[in-house]
């Protein structure tokens, strides 16, 4: 059994680094928190000092440059993942970044090219966490044809997250810093994406209903460049349809759900405090967990 030690250094230490993370690294064998280096010089010796890590850095280049350091773990906002995963390949380091990949589809190239520039070099990305309690069965019951030709996949993402208008703008609704990434679209999509094909067709509509949110920052208003609703009309190659629906503005949404509809079957999941999976064929009287 190998006795290597695996030197993790963490570039942006936010909640679910800090929740789920952090936790996760120390109960494996052989991995040691090295060093953080977070927004600022006080967050970081924070986290260092809650954390018991022994090492903070100015800025997140020091930290990538560091020797002592083997592999990156980068949980800041999408902004910086492109920035950080390309550094820190070329320097030689395994990289685990946060979904969102990055804020569009250049920053993500980049980050592919400098992935397939270093073969020898892990680089990942943080997946959906939706789906994953399931997903065996789940694909078990496809692969079994109990859904049948699949006919239609509805995708949902609505709640009232961003419906308090006298909130701060959240990161998730500035488009510097999330970029094309709306709402759950990207994260929900993956996780169906596991079940069944990409589609071939897409038409979408989006809308912003308050246009502006108090700055975070400053004594002003700013504008929402991120839409609040997105609807999504989806074909795929053999010929089933798709709706997604994504909002953060509605009151008593149906919240996260993914719908799977066939000629023999009907799958169901809902993403809450738990998953829960309901399933059903016509025989039946209604769906079962």
């Amino acid at each position: 059994m190998s006795t290597a030690r695996i030197r993790i250094g963490i570039v942006g230490a936010g909640a679910n680094t800090r929740d789920r993370h952090i936790p996760g690294f120390k109960l494996i064998p052989g991995v040691e928190l090295t060093g953080v280096v977070n927004r600022s010089p006080e967050s970081s010796n924070r986290i260092a000092q809650q954390h018991g890590i022994p090492k903070t850095y100015s800025t997140w280049q020091e930290l990538v440059a560091d020797p002592d350091i083997d592999a990156v773990m980068i949980g800041t906002w999408p902004n910086l993942h492109a920035d950080v995963t390309v550094a820190a390949l070329n320097a030689g380091k395994h990289v685990l970044t946060e979904a969102r990949m990055a804020r569009d589809l250049d920053e993500a190239r980049r980050m592919h090219a400098a992935a397939k520039a270093h073969p020898d070099r892990v680089a990942m990305i943080v997946p959906s966490p939706f789906g994953l309690v399931h997903d065996t069965f789940i694909k078990e019951l496809i692969r079994d044809d109990f859904l049948g030709d699949i006919r239609e996949v509805v995708v949902i993402g609505a709640d009232d997250t961003f419906r308090d208008y006298t909130k701060f703008l959240h990161w998730r609704q500035d488009r510097e810093i999330s970029g094309n990434n709306i709402l759950m679209m990207g994260i929900l999509h993956e996780t169906v994406s596991r079940w069944i094909s990409s589609p071939s067709h897409v038409f979408a509509q989006s809308a912003t209903f308050e246009p502006t949110r108090p700055s975070p920052d400053e004594q002003k208003q700013v504008p929402i460049t991120v839409p609040e609703s997105v609807q999504i009309l989806t074909r795929y190659p053999d010929g089933a349809r798709g709706i997604y629906h994504m909002s953060g503005s509605i009151l008593f949404g149906p919240g996260k759900q993914i719908h799977l509809y066939g000629a023999r079957g009907t799958i169901k999941v809902e993403f809450g405090a738990e998953e829960k999976l309901y399933v059903g064929r016509a025989a039946q009287k209604e769906l079962t967990f």
